[in-house]
């Protein structure tokens, strides 16, 4: 069976929500991935790998046409990125290094109750204090390194914790979603190449770079470039508090498929 289709289906998919949310795409593509390289036969001890893997690769360029169609809108802060780049780059390489020695089922698990906070978070309504801002580069750096570790291992890019950290540092929701993008290509190309590095050497299938599956990442990049600034258009036509909501809900209604099907083994 030919899986190109599904994989453009996909990247078609995640691209548009990846321009819409700042997202870099793995939230949607993990569990999609997984069931797609487990109906191919994959080995069931790498499933959560390959998946998380060929994600982070995909992001990087799905972030590039995300964060460039963000910053002709004028939604991108430059410097806030510069804060946590030094973070961002040392948490996300740590995180998929690490991964390479975590069993697939607890992986999945960390998955989940990761996206259920981050979704809580969203979706909570609490109103950050008026004086609450951002903090200077240092502490942006360590914000960065948490981000980067934790995104890493869910295969993110990184908006699932920066969106709501920076809502609650008083930056509005587009500007944030829109630094959220251009936060996904350092953990994406630090991630990558951890991923590369953890899965090298190891029995995976043909086509596979370290935990990397290159026929599925091509092809979700190739749709995914397309449709994410399409997203990013509909972003800046929607209210803050209604892109909240909708992300929150996204989020939410990932882990929950994806908690229904780890139950059911």
């Amino acid at each position: 069976m030919d899986w190109w289709p599904a994989y453009l289906a996909l990247g078609a998919f995640v691209g548009f929500l990846a321009g819409l949310f700042g997202l870099g795409g793995g939230l949607q593509m993990v569990p999609v991935l997984v069931m797609i390289f487990a109906a191919q036969g994959f080995p069931a001890d790498y499933l959560m790998h390959l998946a998380l893997g060929t994600a982070m690769a995909t992001i990087i360029f799905t972030s590039v046409s995300s964060v460039w169609s963000h910053h002709k809108r004028g939604a991108v802060n430059w410097r806030v990125l510069r804060g946590f780049l030094p973070g961002i780059l040392a948490g996300t390489l740590a995180g998929a290094l690490a991964a390479g020695f975590v069993k697939t089922r607890p992986l999945s698990f960390f998955f989940v109750a990761f996206v259920y906070f981050a979704a809580w978070q969203m979706i909570s309504g609490r109103k950050p204090r008026p004086e609450k801002t951002l903090p200077g580069p240092r502490g942006l750096a360590i914000a960065g390194g948490v981000i980067g570790a934790l995104s890493s291992l869910a295969a993110i890019g990184g908006a699932v914790l920066s969106v709501p950290y920076m809502v609650r540092c008083n930056v509005r929701m587009h500007e944030a979603v829109g630094t959220a993008a251009s936060i996904g290509f350092p953990i994406a190309i630090a991630g990558t190449a951890g991923y590369l590095i953890s899965g090298w050497g190891r029995e995976l299938p043909p086509g596979s770079v370290g935990f990397i599956y290159l026929p599925a990442a091509l092809f979700i990049v190739a749709a995914s470039v397309l449709t994410a600034p399409l997203g990013a258009r509909a972003a800046h036509k929607l209210s803050g508090t209604t892109l909240k909501r909708a992300f929150a809900i996204i989020l939410a209604a990932l882990a929950t498929k994806m908690l229904w099907d780890l139950l059911q083994f």
